[in-house]
């Protein structure tokens, strides 16, 4: 058996048929954002302008819009109030950047749902999707795995505890996301530029310094156990061995 255990609810419901439309003109963001929805069992269909995401919206059924304000050819908010004459219902989250203040209210008169203001955190985002689904659909919505053992540590990623024997340690939000994602992929390569893109959103140098400061951390509070181990991939990422 795996040592990483998953705690799983029989009664849990996945997402696997709730369907994304994307528009994002920033590609490399594009495609992490759906690779991301993708991991969390969300069908995400990207595309690059507000024309390109209106013709598909035109011939395909959707659950939820997230529309970038600032496009080419079509934007934003633009490609909202299209949308709202085909379908008044539809979900609609808003990516902005700073300082796009009169954009958001303009959002809002369309009938957004939400906005979430770049850069942000993709759990935020996810948090954001489960949030305006269940309000509109009444789905259930999946959730983080309860419990991981590591060896002789038990990890408890919703309360943010890894716990050995009588001793826990709370972890920061961070510490908590990263080994999370070293669980995820317990036993293979967390690739470098994934982690950092998925937590910190940009894989700049500061970020990826700091990256290498939380794995040190976990190292340190994972020491009681020498079978779990967090190795360093040269030129790849990390491997969690349990």
């Amino acid at each position: 058996m795996d040592p990483i255990h998953h705690i799983h609810s029989s009664k849990r419901i996945t997402m696997k048929s709730t369907r994304i439309l994307l528009a994002e003109d920033d590609g490399n963001l594009g495609s992490l954002l759906r690779n991301y929805l993708a991991a969390k069992q969300m069908e995400t269909s990207l595309f690059g302008n507000g024309i390109q995401a209106l013709e598909s919206f035109s011939v395909k059924q959707y659950d939820l819009c997230i529309l970038d304000i600032m496009m080419p050819e079509m934007d934003g908010l633009t490609l909202a109030r299209e949308i709202r004459k085909i379908n008044p219902q539809i979900p609609l989250i808003f990516l902005t950047a700073k300082g796009q203040k009169e954009d958001i209210l303009e959002g809002f008169r369309t009938g957004a749902d939400d906005y979430i203001t770049k850069p942000f955190l993709m759990e935020e985002l996810l948090y954001r999707i489960q949030a305006i689904l269940k309000r509109t659909t009444g789905a259930v919505i999946p959730k983080k795995e309860e419990k991981y053992t590591l060896g002789r540590y038990t990890f408890e990623p919703v309360r943010q505890l890894l716990v050995y024997g009588n001793e826990s340690i709370k972890l920061t939000t961070k510490e908590s996301e990263l080994l999370e994602m070293l669980c995820r992929h317990g036993n293979e390569i967390l690739e470098r530029n994934f982690a950092l893109k998925s937590i910190w959103i940009d894989d700049n140098y500061f970020n990826a310094r700091s990256m290498d400061v939380y794995i040190t951390r976990l190292r340190k509070y994972l020491k009681n156990d020498p079978s779990v181990r967090i190795l360093n991939v040269h030129g790849r990422g990390y491997k969690l061995i349990t």
